[in-house]
């Protein structure tokens, strides 16, 4: 039998019970509350043909702004939806705020999700105030890893009212800098040097380069990347904490080193 509309067809149907899924209960109705700052719910009733023989209660729990809570009355069940506890899309948003406000510019933004695994990828590129016509690019990639989003919901969740969350969540960020192909690049050993003393202990840096032919009697093309990796504390992120003013501040301070190496290095 094919199944039909819910509100025509309260009970399950065979395709719907033949994979033997445990259907308990059917949406039944959405109701919204009258109040502009409430949010719906969902409206759920146990049904007669239920072989697992547990309440939503049991199965699923109800998670609330404030805290945890169920009602039920005369056969019904009623669930409040889960809320996240951190909102990774406003973070980014603050994080460019900040970048702004440390003397960068916002040029672009791109927000991955793999379908499979559901990880995420927030990519920015920035340039320093004085650099936006410049050689220099800035790259700022946030990767977000939902099981470690979810085990850290996990953790907030069961914590008593007064007690911080466990710094033992963190997502990577990678600063990367990149410079176009260079006639006359810089020796990586020293360049490593010099900006070690730049970045310092707060943002350890990596230099790299690759070399190009575009054909076997070509000189070769030297492309220039420095990148430095942070972790970000999502205990702090919580707390409102974790705004990088010090990495910001730093990675200024390389860009404008790059900047000012480059006409060198470029001939130009």
């Amino acid at each position: 039998m094919a199944a039909g509309l819910l509100a025509q067809h309260a009970q399950t149907s065979l395709v719907q019970n033949g994979h033997r899924c445990g259907i308990g209960y059917q949406v039944t109705s959405v109701l919204t509350w009258a109040g502009p700052s409430q949010t719906p719910v969902v409206k759920t009733r146990q049904g007669a043909d239920d072989r697992v023989g547990r309440t939503v209660e049991d199965a699923q729990q109800i998670a609330m702004a404030g805290g945890h809570g169920s009602n039920r009355s005369q056969g019904w069940t009623v669930r409040l939806p889960a809320v996240a506890v951190i909102d990774v899309a406003g973070y980014v948003a603050e994080l460019k705020e900040h970048a702004v406000d440390h003397g960068f510019h916002v040029h672009d933004e791109r927000h991955f999700v793999e379908t499979y695994s559901l990880r995420q990828v927030w990519e920015v590129d920035l340039h320093p105030e004085e650099g936006c016509g410049g050689p220099l690019d800035l790259h700022l990639a946030l990767e977000v890893d939902p099981r470690v989003l979810l085990a850290f919901e996990d953790a907030v969740i069961d914590l008593p009212d007064d007690d911080d969350p466990p710094d033992e969540f963190h997502f990577p960020l990678i600063f990367t800098w990149g410079l176009p192909p260079l006639p006359d690049g810089p020796d990586l050993l020293r360049l490593a040097i010099d900006l070690a003393g730049v970045g310092g202990m707060a943002l350890p840096l990596e230099v790299s380069a690759i070399d190009s032919f575009a054909s076997a009697t070509d000189a070769p093309e030297r492309r220039l990347g420095v990148t430095a990796h942070q972790r970000i504390s999502l205990a702090r992120v919580l707390a409102g904490e974790e705004l990088l003013c010090g990495t910001f501040d730093k990675a200024l301070a390389v860009s404008r080193y790059l900047l000012e190496a480059a006409p060198g290095w470029l001939h130009t």
